[in-house]
């Protein structure tokens, strides 16, 4: 175990950055087809393909899912992958060629326009192009904190980052791999203690512990000193299990992943955030599994995603100024 989503298997990451523009991409791809919910929770979001997700839609199986930073502007790295995957007849097969496979490719986004890189991209932003790269880039190991879509993040007044975690129960595997970029802040406040500390495993985020008699105040490190409109910051990510659910239960596990956002970032789910984390099944006989499964599963996903935000600050790494 890596202590990464690909601990899943069947699951290859690849990621792409911009330095001068301070942005990213990251692609998810699967082995096959995999079954797939999503739950969108922030008041800002900005998505691609999630209608299709919701339950009562004819295609349950993605091809690929694309995180992206940019804002409305990164949802063209999903149009490129589209096209990549299209070119290799990966895709549903709607009647005989000539005429294409669909590639299934959902997405989201998050708001890192605002962290001073270069932004004067005119009429070619570099979106198409770090899709292209980050499918050209996949694999089962693959840098966390200042990459792929967490590259130009910010959390509150923090770098923010791409994050990654796992866990194994009841048998089966649940990965978590989150680009954090919350208006909240992921630490407790005058500490460098994050507010998942309990969750943490083996170190993997620095080890702090809360100040002895440590006293509560009010947070004076998120975004909220300066943003005063929606859509601006965001928490995106995928969630992934080997265990056979039903796209409905998929969906139950995403929702309470997003449990895990408030776990380790206050405040969360703000009207200023855009929220969304896709669910992904990698087994191929989706059967489903009992309530009582699908609830630790759950709970695991939440702190899969928690231990995720955080570790993905972490690894980022550096203070950003007021």
């Amino acid at each position: 175990m890596k202590n990464l989503i690909t601990d899943i298997g069947g699951l290859k990451i690849g990621n792409a950055h911009d330095e001068g523009v301070k942005t990213g991409v990251t692609v998810i791809l699967p082995d096959e087809a995999a079954l797939c919910a999503v739950d969108v929770r922030g008041g800002g979001p900005g998505t691609r393909e999630t209608d299709l997700l919701g339950g009562d839609s004819s295609v349950e199986r993605v091809h690929a899912i694309v995180l992206s930073g940019g804002s409305v502007y990164g949802l063209a790295a999903a149009d490129a992958v589209t096209a990549l995957l299209g070119v290799k007849d990966i895709g549903y097969k709607v009647a005989p060629a000539p005429v294409p496979v669909s590639p299934i490719v959902p997405s989201a986004i998050l708001f890192d326009n605002a962290n001073g890189g270069n932004k004067d991209w005119g009429e070619t932003p570099p979106f198409s192009e770090l899709g292209k790269q980050a499918l050209s880039n996949v694999g089962i190991d693959f840098k966390l904190g200042k990459a792929g879509a967490g590259y130009g993040a910010t959390a509150g007044l923090y770098a923010g980052g791409l994050g990654s975690a796992s866990e194994t129960v009841d048998g089966f595997t649940i990965g978590a791999l989150i680009a954090a970029n919350p208006v909240g802040s992921p630490y407790m406040p005058g500490s460098d203690c994050f507010w998942a500390w309990a969750y943490e495993k083996d170190g993997e985020y620095g080890g702090k512990r809360p100040p002895a008699n440590y006293q509560y105040s009010a947070p004076r490190d998120t975004k909220l000193e300066f943003l005063r409109t929606a859509g601006a910051s965001t928490i995106i990510g995928v969630i992934a299990t080997n265990a056979p659910l039903t796209q409905k239960q998929l969906r139950r596990l995403a929702i309470m992943a997003q449990d895990g956002i408030a776990m380790a970032v206050r405040p969360s789910h703000t009207p200023m955030d855009g929220d969304t984390i896709f669910a992904l099944g990698t087994a191929q006989d989706a059967h489903g599994v009992s309530p009582m499964t699908l609830t630790e599963l759950g709970a695991s996903a939440a702190r899969c995603t928690a231990r995720a935000i955080s570790r993905g600050i972490h690894e980022a790494g550096v203070k950003v100024e007021q």
